[in-house]
Protein backbone atom coordinates (compact mmCIF):
# COMPACT_ATOMS: atom_id res chain seq x y z
CA UNK A 1 0.00 0.00 0.00
CA UNK A 2 2.73 2.20 0.44
CA UNK A 3 3.98 2.01 -3.11
CA UNK A 4 0.30 4.26 -4.23
CA UNK A 5 1.77 7.28 -6.02
CA UNK A 6 -0.73 10.29 -5.43
CA UNK A 7 0.65 12.69 -8.04
CA UNK A 8 -1.19 15.83 -10.06
CA UNK A 9 -4.65 17.92 -9.36
CA UNK A 10 -7.25 16.44 -7.43
CA UNK A 11 -10.54 18.60 -7.01
CA UNK A 12 -12.62 17.53 -3.80
CA UNK A 13 -15.80 17.99 -6.11
CA UNK A 14 -18.44 19.96 -5.21
CA UNK A 15 -21.86 18.23 -4.65
CA UNK A 16 -24.47 19.48 -6.64
CA UNK A 17 -28.01 19.87 -5.31
CA UNK A 18 -31.79 20.54 -6.66
CA UNK A 19 -33.32 23.65 -5.64
CA UNK A 20 -35.41 21.07 -3.11
CA UNK A 21 -32.39 19.79 -1.20
CA UNK A 22 -31.60 16.90 -3.27
CA UNK A 23 -28.54 15.65 -4.51
CA UNK A 24 -28.43 16.17 -8.35
CA UNK A 25 -26.52 13.44 -9.25
CA UNK A 26 -27.05 13.83 -13.19
CA UNK A 27 -25.36 17.22 -12.72
CA UNK A 28 -22.73 15.53 -10.75
CA UNK A 29 -22.16 12.95 -13.65
CA UNK A 30 -21.95 16.11 -15.74
CA UNK A 31 -19.09 17.74 -13.81
CA UNK A 32 -17.19 13.75 -13.53
CA UNK A 33 -17.57 13.77 -17.57
CA UNK A 34 -16.24 17.29 -18.20
CA UNK A 35 -13.55 17.01 -15.44
CA UNK A 36 -12.33 13.92 -17.18
CA UNK A 37 -11.29 15.90 -20.02
CA UNK A 38 -8.97 17.46 -17.81
CA UNK A 39 -5.70 15.72 -17.03
CA UNK A 40 -6.67 15.61 -13.15
CA UNK A 41 -5.16 12.97 -10.91
CA UNK A 42 -8.76 12.20 -9.57
CA UNK A 43 -11.43 13.01 -7.28
CA UNK A 44 -11.96 13.61 -3.73
CA UNK A 45 -15.65 12.80 -3.00
CA UNK A 46 -17.29 13.86 0.64
CA UNK A 47 -14.53 16.41 0.68
CA UNK A 48 -15.24 19.45 3.01
CA UNK A 49 -16.37 21.54 -0.44
CA UNK A 50 -18.45 18.38 -0.79
CA UNK A 51 -20.87 19.58 1.62
CA UNK A 52 -20.71 15.88 3.40
CA UNK A 53 -20.90 17.09 6.78
CA UNK A 54 -24.66 17.88 5.30
CA UNK A 55 -25.00 14.39 3.73
CA UNK A 56 -26.62 11.38 5.09
CA UNK A 57 -24.38 7.88 5.19
CA UNK A 58 -26.65 6.72 2.22
CA UNK A 59 -26.11 9.80 0.07
CA UNK A 60 -22.41 9.51 0.83
CA UNK A 61 -22.24 5.97 -0.59
CA UNK A 62 -24.52 6.41 -3.19
CA UNK A 63 -22.24 9.71 -4.07
CA UNK A 64 -18.92 7.84 -3.88
CA UNK A 65 -20.65 5.10 -6.32
CA UNK A 66 -21.51 7.57 -8.84
CA UNK A 67 -18.43 9.72 -8.91
CA UNK A 68 -16.19 5.82 -8.78
CA UNK A 69 -18.48 5.09 -11.96
CA UNK A 70 -17.71 7.94 -13.59
CA UNK A 71 -14.11 8.95 -13.25
CA UNK A 72 -11.85 8.27 -16.51
CA UNK A 73 -9.67 5.04 -15.92
CA UNK A 74 -6.68 6.12 -14.28
CA UNK A 75 -8.15 8.56 -12.24
CA UNK A 76 -7.71 8.06 -8.69
CA UNK A 77 -10.63 8.24 -6.06
CA UNK A 78 -10.44 9.31 -2.61
CA UNK A 79 -13.00 9.74 -0.51
CA UNK A 80 -13.12 11.79 2.43
CA UNK A 81 -14.65 9.35 5.54
CA UNK A 82 -13.59 11.32 8.93
CA UNK A 83 -15.81 11.18 12.23
CA UNK A 84 -15.79 11.63 15.30
CA UNK A 85 -15.80 8.61 16.75
CA UNK A 86 -12.89 6.02 15.77
CA UNK A 87 -15.70 3.27 15.21
CA UNK A 88 -17.85 5.53 13.18
CA UNK A 89 -14.32 6.57 10.76
CA UNK A 90 -13.77 2.64 10.84
CA UNK A 91 -16.93 1.95 9.63
CA UNK A 92 -17.45 4.60 7.11
CA UNK A 93 -13.86 4.10 5.72
CA UNK A 94 -14.72 0.11 5.03
CA UNK A 95 -18.04 1.27 3.61
CA UNK A 96 -16.48 3.55 0.93
CA UNK A 97 -14.26 0.90 0.10
CA UNK A 98 -16.55 -1.21 -1.16
CA UNK A 99 -18.51 1.76 -2.91
CA UNK A 100 -15.37 2.44 -4.93
CA UNK A 101 -12.74 4.66 -3.07
CA UNK A 102 -9.22 3.48 -3.45
CA UNK A 103 -8.05 5.34 0.14
CA UNK A 104 -9.72 7.63 2.31
CA UNK A 105 -8.73 11.29 3.87
CA UNK A 106 -9.59 11.25 6.99
CA UNK A 107 -10.41 14.39 8.82
CA UNK A 108 -8.60 14.93 12.20
CA UNK A 109 -11.47 14.35 15.19
CA UNK A 110 -12.50 18.00 16.84
CA UNK A 111 -15.30 18.38 18.67
CA UNK A 112 -13.64 17.62 21.96
CA UNK A 113 -10.89 19.50 20.82
CA UNK A 114 -9.02 20.31 24.29
CA UNK A 115 -8.98 16.77 24.39
CA UNK A 116 -7.71 15.58 20.93
CA UNK A 117 -4.01 15.31 22.08
CA UNK A 118 -1.08 14.52 20.29
CA UNK A 119 -1.80 10.72 21.93
CA UNK A 120 -5.34 10.93 21.20
CA UNK A 121 -5.26 11.88 17.61
CA UNK A 122 -2.26 8.92 16.97
CA UNK A 123 -3.83 6.44 19.01
CA UNK A 124 -7.29 7.19 16.44
CA UNK A 125 -5.58 6.98 13.08
CA UNK A 126 -3.21 3.61 14.44
CA UNK A 127 -6.31 2.36 15.20
CA UNK A 128 -8.17 3.53 11.86
CA UNK A 129 -5.12 2.14 9.89
CA UNK A 130 -5.51 -0.87 11.20
CA UNK A 131 -8.83 -1.89 10.70
CA UNK A 132 -9.25 0.06 6.91
CA UNK A 133 -9.54 -2.14 3.99
CA UNK A 134 -7.69 0.80 2.10
CA UNK A 135 -5.07 3.34 2.21
CA UNK A 136 -5.58 6.32 4.93
CA UNK A 137 -4.28 9.93 4.42
CA UNK A 138 -4.06 12.51 7.27
CA UNK A 139 -6.76 15.61 6.49
CA UNK A 140 -5.32 18.77 8.43
CA UNK A 141 -7.52 21.66 8.05
CA UNK A 142 -7.58 23.67 11.12
CA UNK A 143 -9.75 26.30 9.13
CA UNK A 144 -13.08 23.83 10.01
CA UNK A 145 -11.64 22.14 13.48
CA UNK A 146 -9.91 24.79 14.72
CA UNK A 147 -7.02 22.05 15.63
CA UNK A 148 -3.79 21.87 14.09
CA UNK A 149 -2.00 18.27 13.89
CA UNK A 150 1.65 18.38 15.09
CA UNK A 151 4.84 17.86 13.78
CA UNK A 152 5.81 15.02 15.79
CA UNK A 153 2.19 13.55 14.94
CA UNK A 154 2.71 13.25 11.47
CA UNK A 155 6.39 11.77 12.06
CA UNK A 156 5.02 8.87 14.27
CA UNK A 157 1.83 8.21 12.43
CA UNK A 158 3.70 8.63 8.71
CA UNK A 159 5.51 5.46 9.59
CA UNK A 160 2.33 3.43 9.80
CA UNK A 161 2.02 0.83 6.99
CA UNK A 162 -1.11 1.62 5.76
CA UNK A 163 -1.42 5.57 6.35
CA UNK A 164 0.17 6.81 3.03
CA UNK A 165 0.39 10.43 2.84
CA UNK A 166 -1.95 13.55 4.46
CA UNK A 167 -3.35 17.03 3.10
CA UNK A 168 -2.86 19.75 4.64
CA UNK A 169 -4.97 22.65 4.29
CA UNK A 170 -3.49 24.86 6.70
CA UNK A 171 -1.68 26.98 3.97
CA UNK A 172 1.30 27.31 5.90
CA UNK A 173 4.82 27.08 3.92
CA UNK A 174 6.42 26.63 6.77
CA UNK A 175 4.96 23.97 8.48
CA UNK A 176 4.22 22.06 5.01
CA UNK A 177 8.38 22.07 4.97
CA UNK A 178 8.46 21.07 8.48
CA UNK A 179 6.47 18.21 7.49
CA UNK A 180 8.43 17.23 4.78
CA UNK A 181 11.67 16.93 6.87
CA UNK A 182 10.25 14.00 8.96
CA UNK A 183 7.83 11.93 6.57
CA UNK A 184 10.02 8.60 4.86
CA UNK A 185 10.43 8.82 1.17
CA UNK A 186 7.14 8.04 -0.70
CA UNK A 187 4.84 9.67 1.65
CA UNK A 188 2.06 11.27 -0.51
CA UNK A 189 2.18 14.93 1.18
CA UNK A 190 -0.54 16.89 -0.65
CA UNK A 191 -1.05 20.62 -0.59
CA UNK A 192 -4.51 21.38 0.47
CA UNK A 193 -4.92 25.28 -1.06
CA UNK A 194 -4.47 26.57 -4.23
CA UNK A 195 -3.08 30.04 -2.25
CA UNK A 196 0.11 27.98 -1.40
CA UNK A 197 0.27 25.59 -4.61
CA UNK A 198 2.78 27.11 -6.51
CA UNK A 199 5.46 27.41 -3.29
CA UNK A 200 4.46 23.38 -2.99
CA UNK A 201 5.33 23.07 -5.69
CA UNK A 202 8.90 24.61 -5.28
CA UNK A 203 9.00 22.82 -1.71
CA UNK A 204 9.00 19.84 -4.04
CA UNK A 205 5.09 18.81 -3.09
CA UNK A 206 3.72 17.83 -6.54
CA UNK A 207 0.28 17.01 -5.16
CA UNK A 208 -2.74 19.69 -4.69
CA UNK A 209 -6.17 18.89 -3.92
CA UNK A 210 -7.67 21.70 -4.49
CA UNK A 211 -11.17 23.60 -4.16
CA UNK A 212 -10.40 25.71 -6.92
CA UNK A 213 -9.93 23.07 -9.37
CA UNK A 214 -13.84 22.35 -9.22
CA UNK A 215 -13.84 25.35 -11.18
CA UNK A 216 -10.46 26.27 -12.78
CA UNK A 217 -9.47 22.52 -13.09
CA UNK A 218 -6.98 23.42 -16.72
CA UNK A 219 -5.52 26.46 -15.24
CA UNK A 220 -4.25 24.76 -11.89
CA UNK A 221 -3.22 21.49 -13.68
CA UNK A 222 -1.12 24.08 -15.81
CA UNK A 223 0.46 25.72 -13.14
CA UNK A 224 2.14 22.34 -12.40
CA UNK A 225 2.86 21.66 -15.67
CA UNK A 226 4.77 24.87 -16.27
CA UNK A 227 6.53 24.24 -13.69
CA UNK A 228 7.91 20.86 -14.10
CA UNK A 229 8.76 21.46 -17.48
CA UNK A 230 10.64 24.37 -16.03
CA UNK A 231 9.46 27.81 -17.24
CA UNK A 232 8.70 28.79 -13.44
CA UNK A 233 8.04 32.38 -14.30
CA UNK A 234 5.05 31.72 -16.50
CA UNK A 235 4.04 29.25 -13.99
CA UNK A 236 3.87 31.75 -11.07
CA UNK A 237 2.80 34.52 -13.25
CA UNK A 238 -0.70 31.96 -13.33
CA UNK A 239 -0.81 31.18 -10.01
CA UNK A 240 -0.52 34.85 -9.20
CA UNK A 241 -3.38 35.47 -11.27
CA UNK A 242 -5.90 32.62 -9.83
CA UNK A 243 -4.79 34.05 -5.66
CA UNK A 244 -7.60 36.37 -5.88
CA UNK A 245 -10.18 33.91 -7.46
CA UNK A 246 -8.93 31.20 -5.08
CA UNK A 247 -9.78 33.87 -2.28
CA UNK A 248 -12.84 34.82 -3.46
CA UNK A 249 -14.07 30.80 -4.02
CA UNK A 250 -12.66 30.24 -0.46
CA UNK A 251 -12.42 32.51 2.49
CA UNK A 252 -14.80 35.39 1.08
CA UNK A 253 -17.42 33.39 -0.51
CA UNK A 254 -17.36 30.07 0.65
CA UNK A 255 -18.68 26.86 -1.30
CA UNK A 256 -21.69 29.04 -2.23
CA UNK A 257 -19.23 31.27 -4.02
CA UNK A 258 -17.32 28.18 -5.62
CA UNK A 259 -20.47 26.72 -6.77
CA UNK A 260 -21.60 30.23 -8.50
CA UNK A 261 -18.20 30.18 -10.07
CA UNK A 262 -18.54 26.87 -11.08
CA UNK A 263 -21.67 27.50 -12.95
CA UNK A 264 -20.44 30.75 -14.26
CA UNK A 265 -17.15 28.60 -15.46
CA UNK A 266 -19.42 25.67 -17.54
CA UNK A 267 -19.91 23.37 -14.51
CA UNK A 268 -22.94 22.47 -12.21
CA UNK A 269 -22.51 24.34 -9.49
CA UNK A 270 -26.25 23.70 -8.11
CA UNK A 271 -27.17 25.05 -5.13
CA UNK A 272 -25.89 24.45 -1.58
CA UNK A 273 -27.67 22.51 1.30
CA UNK A 274 -29.17 23.88 4.36
CA UNK A 275 -28.29 25.80 6.57
CA UNK A 276 -25.91 27.29 3.65
CA UNK A 277 -27.19 30.33 2.26
CA UNK A 278 -26.80 31.31 -1.41
CA UNK A 279 -24.93 34.58 -2.73
CA UNK A 280 -26.87 37.74 -2.48
CA UNK A 281 -26.92 39.59 -6.06
CA UNK A 282 -24.14 41.70 -4.63
CA UNK A 283 -22.13 39.32 -4.41
CA UNK A 284 -22.52 37.62 -7.45
CA UNK A 285 -21.65 40.69 -9.33
CA UNK A 286 -18.26 40.75 -7.50
CA UNK A 287 -16.98 36.90 -7.91
CA UNK A 288 -18.32 37.61 -11.63
CA UNK A 289 -16.01 40.83 -11.80
CA UNK A 290 -12.69 38.97 -10.38
CA UNK A 291 -13.34 36.29 -12.74
CA UNK A 292 -13.30 38.91 -15.69
CA UNK A 293 -9.85 40.20 -14.08
CA UNK A 294 -8.37 37.21 -14.14
CA UNK A 295 -9.24 36.30 -17.60
CA UNK A 296 -11.39 33.46 -16.86
CA UNK A 297 -14.75 34.91 -17.74
CA UNK A 298 -15.60 37.40 -20.82
CA UNK A 299 -17.10 40.68 -19.21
Amino acid sequence: MKLMDIRGVIPPVITPFKENGDIDFNAHVRNIESWNACSLAGYLALGSNSEAVYLTTEEKIELLQVTAKSAAPGRIILAGTGAESTRETISLTNEAARAGAQAALVLTPFYYWTRMTEPALIAHFTQLADAADIPVLLYNVPKFTHLNISRRAVEVLSQHPNIIGMKDSSGDVAQLASFQSVIPAGFNLAVGTASAWYPALALGVTTGILALANCCPKECVEVQRLWEAGRNQEAQDLYRRLLPVNTAVTATFGIAGLKFAADLLGFRGGTVRSPLQELTGEEQLKLRQILVVAGLLGS
